[in-house]
C-alpha cells in the first residue's frame, strides 16, 4: 500500500484575474515543469498553515488563513506514494512574489493555464482554476 503524502497548493489570483505558477528548479524531480506554489505539510500543520508558511518561504509574501478558499484537490498516484493536494485560491496577500525556491514565476491568464508544461498532478487543478475564474 502506498504512503499518503499531503501537499497544499495555492492559486494566487491577481487583480487582472491572472494566476501565478512556479517553474521547478534544476536538481528537483521534474525540473522545468510548472506548478502551483505550495508544499508538503509539516507535522501538526493544517493545509492552510502549510500554505501560509510555504508562501513566506518560497515567494516572500504573507497571507492569512481567512484569505484562502478551498477550490479543489488532486489525487495522484506517484508510485511509492499517493499525493493528495488540496488547492486554495488566494486573492489577498502582502508583498510581491519572488522566485526564492523556483527557477521562475509567471502570471498566466486562465485560458493559457493548460498550455503550460505542468506537473501531472497540477493539470487537473489547472482545469479546475480555469473553470472557476
Amino acid at each position: 500500500m502506498a504512503k499518503l503524502m499531503l501537499v497544499a497548493a495555492g492559486a494566487l489570483i491577481d487583480a487582472d484575474g491572472r494566476v501565478l505558477v512556479a517553474q521547478r528548479p534544476e536538481g528537483k524531480p521534474m525540473a522545468g515543469l510548472w506548478e502551483f506554489p505550495g508544499g508538503k505539510l509539516a507535522a501538526g500543520e493544517t493545509p492552510e498553515q502549510a500554505l501560509i508558511r510555504e508562501f513566506a518561504e518560497e515567494l516572500d509574501i504573507n497571507t492569512e488563513a481567512s484569505c484562502l478558499s478551498p477550490i479543489g484537490f488532486a489525487s495522484h498516484d506517484l508510485g511509492e506514494f499517493h499525493l493528495l493536494m488540496p488547492l486554495f485560491a488566494c486573492r489577498k496577500w502582502s508583498g510581491t512574489p519572488k522566485p526564492l525556491a523556483a527557477a521562475a514565476l509567471k502570471w498566466v491568464r486562465r485560458e493559457a493555464l493548460l498550455e503550460l508544461d505542468l506537473l501531472p498532478a497540477d493539470r487537473p487543478l489547472a482545469a479546475q482554476v480555469r473553470d472557476l475564474l
